[in-house]
């Protein structure tokens, strides 16, 4: 796997969000993108998502410039911002009407997830009830499910205790090894530097390098 940014700009009326962001991500990494609120992060990731178009340069994905083909990896998934899942009806039935979209995976795969990320004692919960870590776990919980190749997560870890963490965080380095290309964005720098390959500092639009491990 492969994404390549080239000359990228994002602009909002008037004002420029992203400035002339150039950068390439591989397989088999980490990518942390680090920054305070308002900085860019979320739209960089929505512009590698396919969710912002950006207002000038490339996305290429695997050799396929997706702007111009609108031809979106279907092996990517997504945690940007809030998750939107239904409220009168629980974690687990959440995850299963989205795991019958693509009938990729059966419900032992989902119930083996829910595991993962500590939430199968409120799997019969209904998401309403849910407190803002569970949401957040759930969030997870449909980005790592059905096993894609490109996993995006913006501020994952917020609101989840230390215990789930640190089981994901061994997670995610167990996926990288796998060949998995994994970006995390957060404003907290510790999360960040035990799982990063790279780190991409974000201030006011401009991005820079600032970590090879």
């Amino acid at each position: 796997m492969k994404i390549e940014l080239k000359n990228v700009y994002k602009s909002f009326n008037k004002n420029k969000v992203i400035k002339n962001v150039s950068m390439t991500l591989e397989g088999g990494n980490i990518y942390g993108f680090y920054g305070r609120n308002g900085t860019g992060k979320s739209v960089l990731l929505k512009i590698i998502a396919g969710l912002y178009v950006p207002t000038s340069g490339e996305v290429i994905i695997d050799g396929v410039d997706i702007n111009k083909t609108g031809d979106y990896p279907k092996n990517m998934r997504i945690l940007i911002e809030k998750s939107a899942f239904f409220p009168d009806i629980s974690g687990f039935e959440n995850l299963k009407l989205l795991a019958d979209i693509n009938k990729a995976i059966d419900e032992e795969k989902i119930l083996e997830t829910l595991e993962i990320v500590n939430l199968i004692g409120e799997k019969n919960k209904k998401y309403c009830k849910y407190s803002l870590g569970m949401k957040q776990k759930l969030g997870i919980a449909q980005v790592i499910m059905e096993n894609p190749d490109i996993l995006i997560f913006d501020e994952p870890f917020n609101g989840i205790e230390q215990v789930t963490v640190d089981k994901l965080t061994k997670y995610l380095l167990n996926e990288k090894k796998k060949g998995k290309l994994i970006i995390i964005s957060t404003h907290i720098k510790e999360d960040l530097i035990k799982l990063s390959d790279e780190i991409y500092l974000f201030d006011n639009g401009l991005i820079s390098k600032v970590k090879n491990v």
